[in-house]
């Protein structure tokens, strides 16, 4: 444009999502204009959409970045909302991460709050917490990265002057990674771009994995239908991955319905072909998976060129323990919740606790009633709690003091079983699993999810022989954990390449790239996830897999179990797409 068009380098504005994005391509770009000897090339914006949109505000209403909300504020004062209702929350940071997500999506996609319905609470609290939020924000004179997109929005369209100022500034747009746009991005784009339309979008419908954030693929079909002048270039050559992981690539994103057709080719050999194995259980998968990366680094790759990805984060624990044992380095690139520190857990280990001797009040209330025992909290007066002092507290209601004393019977059978029969006891014989049923059925959550928690945790509980030994391993765990996560942190604060294998998520590996890449778990309910029910969510779970796959330049290992956690588990669909049903695969 600059070259051949003679157009102002300051008349230009590029648009991605992410701020290294945006310094990557702006260092690119001024290398290529300094060796093409480009006048006036540092005119030229690059920024992020929310970067953009912040300047448009800072002009018009004086914002400076004091008045960005900070992510710890945000929480106390959604905190503090949440208080205020009849609401139980058991795991208060994922509840706050997932009603922070909701207030975004009504405000991303511009949805009427009384149109919107919370899967997360009861419609009028949540509208009553989404109200007294923004009311929150106003009174500090305060705004989160939603409302940067909601008032950019709102200041273009209501005022013809203001808009027709930055049009003028930058009558020509190129955004990147169009596929992860929103509603209002795109919208607020549409009012920029005017009068002239000088639209300039790369993207791919079939890497569009941002749902949650509130991205949809469809607006790149919209595009084509509100500027049918655009010309369309297909970029059809992989110069990534051998032709193998391409091909089978391929074979899967063709059974996605809501696409831009496209045949994409490989720029490269065939390469080795990519191999899917199926083992009877996680342990096994996990230590083929170590075979091979001891096997890959003997041939001369190095570790950070390998990368496992997994659908959730929590599917790394196996594998992390399994690499720590054997001191193999590697680094999570996000971080992993330590099994000890889930509520659920947290309660079957108070149980624990209380048969070994403990007392303490808040110990003894966290768990008294779940299940439920309609024990009140007003019988609680002491740091420590005495039972028998319980007793006497209800000695005129019979049926509560025999469930207290049920309740003492059972922390004595606790005191003779073993870790594994413990928590077995304590979710069957006490009733604690069909108290998590209720607690999912109230928050309108899928018990499956939290009673997998449970599994995973009497899993870990097999290898213990002794209550003490058992939490002496928590404690290391935990201590490993965190000092694995500081290492991986510190990586990546000093942009170096530590030479070790990377663990993280599909949603995470986007836009990188590795020699070798392992994805274990291709089973229905993990990949596949089973929260996908609608066709669009299915939709983007095929497109998550895709993007897992072509992450890999020349070796690619698929793998499922047979049964996970003692239930049994069904190869994922994506895998049959590839490579057909079952009898025609080559198993291990």
């Amino acid at each position: 444009m600059i070259k051949h068009h003679e157009v102002d380098p300051g008349n230009i504005l590029v648009i991605t999502f992410t701020k290294a994005a945006a310094q990557e391509m702006k260092h690119r770009f001024r290398r290529r204009a300094e060796q093409e000897r480009v006048a006036g090339s540092g005119a030229v914006q690059f920024g992020t959409f929310h970067a953009v949109f912040f300047t448009i505000l800072r002009h018009a209403y004086h914002y400076t970045a004091d008045n960005i909300i900070r992510d710890d504020v945000r929480y106390q004062i959604l905190r503090e909302l949440v208080a205020e209702t009849d609401l139980e929350i058991r795991d208060e940071t994922e509840f706050l991460g997932d009603l922070a997500g909701e207030i975004g999506r009504v405000k991303g996609d511009r949805l009427e709050l009384s149109h919107y319905y919370s899967p997360l609470c009861p419609v009028e609290t949540f509208r009553t917490i989404f109200r007294k939020y923004q009311q929150a924000l106003e009174r500090r004179r305060l705004i989160d990265f939603d409302d940067m997109l909601v008032y950019c929005f709102e200041l273009l369209e209501q005022r013809p002057d203001i808009r027709a100022l930055w049009q003028q500034k930058y009558p020509y747009i190129l955004i990147d990674e169009f596929q992860d746009i929103n509603r209002i991005q795109y919208d607020i784009v549409k009012l920029l771009a005017e009068p002239l339309q000088n639209l300039f979008i790369v993207g791919d419908d079939d890497q569009s994995i941002y749902g949650f954030r509130g991205a949809r693929p469809g607006i790149m079909k919209q595009f084509l239908q509100e500027y049918p002048e655009a010309e369309t270039s297909i970029l059809d050559r992989n110069y990534r991955c051998c032709g193998a992981i391409v091909e089978a690539a391929g074979k899967l994103i063709r059974h996605n319905k809501d696409r831009l057709p496209k045949e994409i080719q490989s720029a490269r050999e065939q390469g080795a072909p990519v191999e899917v194995r199926q083992f009877q259980s996680l342990t096994e998968q996990n230590e083929k998976i170590r075979e091979q990366i001891v096997a890959y680094r003997n041939q001369g790759i190095a570790y950070h060129e390998m990368a496992v990805l997994f659908r959730t984060n929590t599917q790394a624990r196996g594998l992390a323990s399994k690499l720590m044992e054997f001191n193999i380095p590697f680094l999570l690139r996000e971080h992993l919740p330590n099994l000890y520190e889930h509520w659920a857990v947290q309660d079957i280990l108070t149980y624990i606790e209380l048969a070994q001797g403990s007392r303490e009040r808040a110990k003894i209330m966290r768990v008294i009633n779940r299940p439920k025992r309609y024990v009140h909290r007003n019988a609680f007066v002491e740091p420590y709690a005495d039972l028998e002092e319980l007793k006497k507290f209800y000695e005129d209601k019979d049926w509560m003091v025999d469930r207290i004393e049920q309740f003492q019977s059972d922390l004595r059978m606790l005191q003779t079983l073993k870790p594994f029969a413990a928590v077995n006891f304590i979710r069957k014989g006490i009733g604690y699993d069909e108290y998590i049923r209720e607690y999912a059925d109230y928050r309108g959550m899928r018990p499956d999810d939290l009673l997998m928690i449970l599994d995973e945790l009497q899993e870990e509980a097999k290898a213990q022989e002794t209550m003490d030994e058992w939490f002496v391993h928590m404690r290391e765990y935990g201590e490993e954990l965190q000092e694995q996560y500081q290492k991986s942190r510190q990586a990546k604060l000093a942009e170096e390449e530590e030479d070790a294998v990377v663990l993280l998520t599909m949603h995470g590996a986007k836009g990188l790239e590795y020699d070798c890449v392992f994805l274990p778990d291709a089973n229905e309910g993990i990949t596949p996830h089973n929260k996908a029910v609608l066709q669009s969510d299915m939709e983007e779970e095929r497109r998550m897999f895709y993007v897992a796959m072509t992450r890999a330049r020349d070796h690619l290992h698929i793998s499922y179990t047979r049964e996970r956690l003692h239930k049994e588990m069904d190869p994922s669909r994506f895998v049959e797409e590839v490579f057909g049903k079952q009898k025609d695969l080559n198993f291990m």
